[in-house]
């Protein structure tokens, strides 16, 4: 089934073009990771494809009866209702029904009608195809699996924080029954656990998805399709991010070598013309004219490499060397009120370790970095730095980088040893080329805010690192260049974060912050995985009760119409794919003597090969 088909879009803005001739089809069951770097376009084609913005060119086409859901970042209104009745908002059409089903049976004690024997049916029908027996559960297992405990649910969603609130939209999408998802950054906001159940989640939901997210680890679990918005062209690859890159590597040293050939062909072509010039006869100007048309035909052909995306790369100085041992922790402990988040956290940190402080949302992991910046006291308990310590703070939120002055005075005020050539000079490795540093730093996105804190932690000369979740707001490109600059740092780091491929190419320590203490896992991959393992059974909706003998006739009468149309619609794949099969033979026919254009139709064909005998193999279970 079309989800969505996007033909030939065309957008920008001002002076600069995002993408033009932009093709794409979605359908059930795909889930599309929409990939690119900081400010490429990928939230404003999610905005065309909402039809908050128009595109200059081309139609974007949603399926018949297609209903969209947008994971939009705006706060919640302030509804006055419990976490639970906001999530389950999401159904109040079952909720009508079911209002409607009481007042229909207590008419019935009362004037037994055949008019409202059949309402009553046809209710009844709707409330169960709406998954009206199963909604309540859905909703509880959302919000535990997306980190609200179930003794926490009649809480008033107005106390949630931002990061919360954030939480609670996304289980209202997800739950919505939308036939079409668009999520941006759906990860923001997750622990370990919330993403392995948002991850489960994705995997076995039956429409379509499309996913813009910076974390690597969670577009290779979920994706089966990516699509990569770079130089105003969108070029599809199949699988998660990881198979993306490789199939780009292959295809851009495939365009390589026939760029070559047809470079190698034009200059010999225009020999010949310079020697028949030579002749300078009237039959060599005949000559002349032929080949110089067939260097016209092979420019016009000629294959387009990859241009160059300016993506930032830098290393930390060298810097003064500390004692071996770097921070001891003795005891802390640390409460709000009467709520203790945390207690006893005793630990050392050694020279040149890279030590990630991991937990739940809102165990203190920020509050204890905050500690030992002197920014909160410990109710108990000390910590020591050893000597020669002189750390950095990277902070999440970027607090301490919000002002009127321009990017240049932000950083040129923090460091007036420097000359202003060399504060230019390291803003253009951050990116920000020329007149872009006189921009005021109020108006940056969060990208470019999160490279300007990056900068003033390199110069700081800070030889221990505190970072707290320094991937947010980064692109892909910027967060491998910030682990190839972590992994050559030779101080120390003490490191918050929710990424797992940032998590697992850097940490040589990996510390569980629990309310009783440290805890150190130096296998992150089996504690995700039982993590992962105890949300997928933990999301299971509770059984139900057993449905009467009326209803069960009616579910199976139900069930029997779905696997009707199912097979219906799996037939037409197959006949679609059956046709689309021949007609990749017939072309490898054609171009037998075509090498890139061979490996490209093989590919395609055993791609379409694979996905026939999954139809055939769905085709033989329904029928």
């Amino acid at each position: 089934m079309s989800i969505l088909t996007l033909q030939s879009l065309c957008m920008g803005f001002e002076d600069r073009i995002l993408f033009r001739n932009l093709n794409l089809g979605l359908g059930a069951g795909e889930r599309l990771a929409l990939i690119g770097a900081n400010g490429c376009g990928k939230t404003t084609l999610l905005k065309l494809i909402t039809g908050e913005l128009e595109p200059e060119t081309g139609q974007v086409i949603l399926g018949k009866h297609v209903r969209l859901g947008y994971s939009q970042q705006e706060s919640n209104e302030q509804s006055g209702r419990s976490i639970f009745d906001e999530a389950l908002a999401v159904f109040e059409p079952l909720m009508t029904i079911e209002r409607e089903l009481e007042h229909i049976t207590q008419a019935l004690q009362q004037n037994h009608s055949d008019a409202l024997l059949h309402q009553q049916a046809e209710l009844q029908e709707a409330y169960e195809r709406g998954d009206g027996l199963t909604f309540r559960a859905k909703v509880k297992s959302a919000l535990v699996g997306l980190g609200f405990p179930e003794e926490e649910h009649g809480k008033p969603a107005a106390q949630l924080s931002g990061g919360q609130q954030a939480k609670l939209r996304l289980g209202r999408l997800l739950l919505s029954g939308a036939d079409l998802l668009l999520l941006d950054e759906p990860t923001n906001h997750l622990d370990l656990r919330a993403l392995a159940w948002l991850e489960e989640f994705l995997r076995s939901y039956t429409g379509a998805v499309i996913m813009v997210s910076h974390d690597r680890r969670f577009l290779d679990n979920t994706a089966t399709k990516t699509a990569e918005l770079r130089h105003g062209r969108l070029t599809l690859y199949q699988g998660g991010y990881s198979a993306a890159l490789q199939q780009r590597a292959t295809q851009a040293e495939l365009d390589r070598r026939h760029h070559d050939n047809q470079m190698a062909e034009i200059r010999r072509i225009e020999g010949i013309i310079e020697q028949q010039k030579r002749f300078n006869q009237e039959r060599n100007y005949v000559t002349i004219a032929s080949k110089q048309k067939q260097i016209d035909r092979l420019k016009a052909e000629l294959v387009v490499l990859d241009g160059h995306v300016r993506e930032l790369k830098f290393k930390f100085p060298e810097v003064m060397p500390t004692g071996n041992e770097v921070l001891r922790l003795h005891g802390l402990g640390k409460r709000f009120g009467d709520k203790v988040l945390f207690q006893n956290v005793t630990g050392l940190i050694e020279k040149s370790e890279r030590a990630f402080l991991l937990g739940t949302n809102g165990c203190g992991k920020t509050t204890l970095l905050r500690i030992l910046r002197r920014e909160l006291n410990a109710e108990e308990g000390y910590f020591t730095f050893g000597a020669g310590v002189r750390t950095g703070y990277y902070d999440q939120s970027l607090s301490d980088i919000r002002s009127s002055k321009t990017i240049l005075d932000e950083v040129w005020d923090a460091f007036r040893t420097l000359t202003q050539t060399e504060v230019r000079s390291m803003l253009g490795l951050f990116l920000f080329p020329g007149e872009d540093v006189f921009k005021q730093v109020d108006v940056l996105s969060g990208g470019e805010r999160a490279r300007i804190a990056l900068l003033k932690l390199l110069l700081s000369g800070a030889n221990v690192l505190l970072l707290d979740e320094p991937t947010n707001h980064l692109d892909i490109p910027s967060r491998e260049a910030l682990e190839a600059a972590l992994m050559q740092f030779e101080g120390t780091i003490i490191a918050v974060s929710h990424d797992r491929h940032f998590i697992s190419k850097l940490a040589t320590k990996r510390y569980i912050l629990l309310e009783d203490g440290l805890q150190e896992s130096n296998d992150y991959e089996t504690m995700f995985a039982k993590a992962e393992k105890s949300i997928t059974k933990r999301s299971t909706p509770q059984a139900q009760k057993p449905p009467n003998e009326y209803q069960q006739k009616k579910l199976d009468a139900m069930q029997a119409r779905k696997r009707k149309a199912a097979l219906a619609c799996c037939e037409q794949e197959i006949e679609r794919l059956e046709s689309e099969i021949a007609g990749l033979h017939e072309q490898l026919t054609q171009h037998a003597a075509n090498y890139e254009k061979v490996l490209a139709l093989s590919e395609e064909l055993k791609a379409k090969e694979a996905e026939l005998e999954t139809q055939m193999e769905t085709w033989e279970d329904l029928a």
